[in-house]
């Protein structure tokens, strides 16, 4: 399976709404507390906007939008931190039917090259703690934790 990651294009929006979807009710799923349900995530103007700022990427398979790969650059500098340029993943989804396929170490690798790049000093991402399948599939791309959210519910 040839997987080609690239810009996104304006005709990929209906791909790219249905897998970030898929990924959002995976969320609410875990999290209902937190996340809900909304069919219209991502519209299109949204995704037009995302687009345009040439930091979204699509995983393309014989002419189909599989997954969804979104970056920004982040210029860390405060009194407390040592000053650097972080390559942020936003988002990352992979089509339910190609999960385990190749698609998401296709994507860091696009990641790992748009950080050469930029001259980035590091790449890093946040995962939902009930995402077991992608926290390994990180540490087997090298990832370690950084930082760890908690947060305490009261009733």
């Amino acid at each position: 399976m040839k997987i080609l990651v690239r810009n996104a294009k304006k005709e990929d929006y209906s791909a790219a709404r249905d897998i970030m979807n898929q990924v959002q009710q995976m969320h609410v799923q875990w999290r209902p507390d937190v996340y809900k349900a909304n069919e219209n995530l991502i519209t299109e103007e949204i995704f037009g906007f995302m687009r345009e700022s040439g930091n979204l990427y699509v995983a393309d398979v014989e002419g189909s939008v599989v997954g969804v790969l979104e970056v920004t650059m982040k210029h860390v500098e405060s009194p407390a931190h040592v000053t650097k340029d972080i390559l942020f993943i936003d988002s990352m989804a992979v089509d339910s039917e190609f999960r385990g396929k190749g698609i998401g170490h296709a994507f860091f690798e696009k990641v790992k090259e748009l950080k050469k790049e930029s001259g980035a000093d590091a790449i890093e991402l946040q995962v939902n703690a009930r995402n077991i399948a992608a926290m390994e599939m990180y540490k087997k791309c090298g990832f370690t934790e950084k930082s760890i959210n908690m947060e305490l519910l009261e009733n």
